[in-house]
């Protein structure tokens, strides 16, 4: 748990994380047998103006977490209260705009013409950012200022940076009380990004709202989060605020961070060269997709959409699904 300021130690948290357990379920909807939690016995408590950063190699679990938090995967709703309701099961956060997520691409799948096809309308950004209703004039015209959105842009023409913020502009229309951001500044150059912090950490300071960012850019940061959250292997390795953070170390924000992982890393590879030596799989099972090494074959739910022929049951190219049994085409 973070602990809370001197101004907030009265307030009601805005998030609430309480021994989260969670596997991606296989193709029948419920976990593989045997398999390990991607996420698991993770608590952690946010208070309203909390900036928090989530930090974490690849594959750590913060994209999981956010998700999760953004109601995009269903919980025991006492493990995950966002302003004390259940954001997978009161739709009314999403719908209100109080709670916001903002990740990955504006993509799409294509049947047979391929996967994460950006999403290219002739459109322009003008139509879109005006066309979401009940906004404040206000702050509309502040994003656009703030993310230099030209609004005579077409999407069909623009770059991945101005696609993007284009994107981040609508999501923000609406003012929120809790916001997910991950890897969402990664196509905007330095100057927007550096406004885009600014504008949010005023957010924060003003409204009272509470934001957690997952980044791999620590570039400026060093003094836009006030509490810092370190996750590896889907456990909570670390949560306390920025200025503890500095006071045991010395270093910079992303040496930090770096030291952490490359002590992670170290000791992952440590624990490879054992199982190896003892002649055990290198990696042990995983709950994503993936199967260890001489493992049998086991049927996951990769996800179903037209035209997709990604593999379900090893060795296979293309399966249907049935209501209760797999059939070979």
């Amino acid at each position: 748990m973070i602990p809370s300021s001197e101004d907030n130690a009265t307030a009601t948290p805005t998030v609430v994380i309480n021994n989260l357990r969670f596997t991606y379920p296989g193709i029948d909807g419920h976990p593989p047998p045997g398999s390990k939690p991607l996420i698991q016995d993770f608590s952690l408590t946010l208070n309203p103006g909390h900036r928090c950063l989530l930090v974490g190699a690849n594959g750590a679990g913060k994209t999981t977490i956010l998700k999760i938090l953004g109601g995009k995967h269903m919980v025991d709703q006492d493990m995950v209260r966002v302003m004390g309701r259940s954001a997978f099961h009161d739709t009314s956060l999403i719908s209100s705009a109080q709670l916001c997520y903002l990740g990955g691409e504006w993509r799409r799948e294509v049947a047979f013409a391929g996967f994460d096809v950006p999403i290219q309308m002739d459109i322009s950004a003008e139509k879109m950012i005006y066309g979401v209703s009940g906004v404040d004039p206000q702050r509309r015209d502040e994003l656009i200022k703030v993310l230099d959105v030209n609004l005579s842009w077409r999407l069909h023409k623009v770059s991945d940076g101005q696609r993007r913020r284009v994107q981040i502009c609508m999501g923000l229309l609406k003012p929120f009380k809790v916001l997910l951001l991950d890897e969402i500044t990664v196509d905007l150059d330095v100057l927007a990004r550096a406004d885009l912090l600014s504008f949010l950490k005023k957010d924060c300071e003003e409204r009272g709202a509470t934001i957690i960012y997952a980044t791999h850019i620590f570039d400026g940061l060093e003094s836009w989060p006030s509490h810092i959250v370190y996750v590896a292997h889907g456990k909570l390795q670390l949560a306390m605020p920025m200025d503890e953070v500095k006071k045991i170390s010395k270093l910079s924000l992303m040496r930090t961070v770096e030291s952490w992982l490359r002590k992670e890393r170290d000791e992952a590879r440590k624990v490879r060269k054992e199982r190896k030596a003892k002649g055990l799989p290198e990696f042990e099972d995983q709950v994503d997709g993936t199967r260890v090494i001489g493992d049998p074959a086991r049927p996951v739910n990769n996800g179903w959409a037209a035209g997709r022929l990604n593999s379900t049951v090893a060795g296979e190219e293309n399966f249907v699904l049935s209501s209760n049994r797999v059939i070979r085409q």
